[in-house]
């Protein structure tokens, strides 16, 4: 299963919406970053090189939207309904990647979320969502998230989830300037054969 037959597609859940990265959110979505620079620094991704940029907002979408095709990726941009605002607002990103179909059926899920709408359970709902997906409906066997050891918030977010801690991972992924060490959390289908998104919802009623 992939390339069209996966995407796009659209989640809800409440006032939350995970849809299609576009050309067009340029403008909401670097006042967001913007806003949010000093609270994302720390776990930013960077050119282990050491020299070059990062991809601009337009080419980071266009490698996504390929990946999409592909079947590699799912580029999702988190929405909410936020009340007087015609449309829903983008409040973070999530990705899905690193699919891998065959033998292994697993992908990673990397997200961050505006620090100003932080700590109401966006995350978590947002992470829930896209791996019941996954799992459920793309018939994916495990997916895996990877945090920085400081990064409480994150770590927070897998342990209300009930993922799974796999151990530290050294030097693992090149953040803000340097190799810096990961934890590696995941859970597969036979670890939540009901999905997560229900178990959670019902932990916050």
């Amino acid at each position: 299963m992939w390339g069209q037959a996966i995407w796009p597609v659209t989640l809800e859940c409440g006032d939350l919406l995970l849809r299609p990265i576009k050309l067009r959110d340029k403008a909401e979505w670097t006042r967001v970053r913007t806003r949010n620079a000093a609270w994302l620094e720390p776990w930013e991704a960077s050119n282990p090189a050491g020299q070059g940029q990062l991809p601009t907002y337009g080419g980071m979408v266009r490698v996504l939207n390929q990946q999409a095709r592909e079947g590699s990726a799912l580029p999702f941009i988190i929405t909410e309904r936020l009340p007087n605002q015609p449309k829903p607002a983008i409040v973070g990103q999530l990705t899905v990647s690193s699919i891998m179909w065959g033998s292994a059926m697993s992908a990673t899920l990397g997200y961050w979320v505006d620090q100003g709408r932080a700590g109401r359970g966006i995350a978590p709902t947002a992470v829930a969502m896209a791996t019941d997906h996954c799992l459920r409906q793309l018939g994916l066997h495990r997916m895996e998230i990877n945090i920085r050891p400081e990064n409480t918030a994150s770590l927070r977010v897998v342990e209300k989830l009930g993922f799974r801690d796999e151990g530290l991972r050294p030097r693992y992924l090149h953040i803000n300037g340097r190799w810096a060490d990961h934890r590696s959390f995941a859970l597969t289908t036979e670890d939540v054969p009901g999905g997560i998104l229900d178990r959670w919802l019902a932990t916050r009623r």
